[in-house]
């Protein structure tokens, strides 16, 4: 399916991101796993796709660094010749309520989860367009479409990541350039295994599918968006959250 396509994936060392890695190489791409801290995990996924006969290899890059976006992107062009898939996905959080959140927590987390995602679109994008095809997949969240009190930062950048996909798929589709976004509802990861089982029965009783997803979910929908399937898609929000949203 996606045999001979060059991805690359941020946040790719775990979560939803690792199984966007492993799923895109699985149907054939070539991917590139971006990571900033957790290079040990990131090295981890790359090493399991080779384990499977798939290609991957691991780099760093902190992607709310523009300049270190803009030699990220140079070195995957030149080793590549080619992108045909970007998933941003690199993503962080500061949860507070708002009387209580500090500049920096604020800062930091439009920085990576918005500012990551324009850092890798403006790098990438003259690659793109002399290609006249490609694929752009940003993550973003149910609670960047509803909110979600206590993350008005996070909401902010998920929210924004939907007007910036909005926007550059109008720039680019005239080029044969898709550009969409995933919106994951209550996923169990890492992060959400922490929670109280009360806590967890609380949040599910949000959902009306009275479930939590799963990363494979998520992944799955990335590889419809990152495959032939979607060729007349454009400009739209894939929310896959068991019908928080709808």
């Amino acid at each position: 399916m996606l045999t001979g396509k060059i991805a690359v994936v941020t946040g790719a060392g775990r979560g939803i991101g690792r199984e966007i890695a492993l799923t895109l190489a699985a149907h054939g791409a070539t991917v590139v796993v971006n990571y900033n801290g957790s290079g040990a995990a990131a090295q981890a996924v790359a090493e399991e796709i080779a384990a499977k006969g798939g290609k991957a290899e691991a780099i760093r890059c902190d992607v709310s660094d523009f300049a270190a976006c803009e030699a990220f992107a140079k070195q995957v062009l030149e080793k590549y010749k080619r992108i045909d898939i970007l998933v941003n996905n690199a993503g962080v959080t500061r949860d507070n309520i708002i009387m209580r959140m500090t500049e920096a927590d604020y800062d930091q987390v439009l920085d990576t989860n918005l500012k990551g995602a324009f850092h890798m679109i403006r790098h990438f994008s003259r690659s793109f367009l002399k290609q006249k095809s490609g694929k752009i997949i940003n993550i973003s969240s149910v609670s960047g479409v509803a909110g979600n009190a206590g993350q008005s930062n996070y909401s902010a950048s998920k929210a924004g990541l939907i007007g910036l996909t909005k926007s550059v798929a109008r720039e680019l589709a005239s080029r044969n350039v898709q550009v969409n976004a995933v919106a994951p509802g209550f996923i169990d990861t890492d992060m959400t295994r922490k929670m109280t089982e009360e806590a967890r029965e609380k949040l599910c009783g949000q959902i009306p599918m009275g479930k939590i997803g799963t990363t494979r979910q998520i992944a799955d929908a990335v590889l419809f968006l990152a495959g032939g399937g979607s060729d007349y898609i454009t400009g739209q929000v894939l929310c896959v959250d068991g019908g928080m949203c709808m």
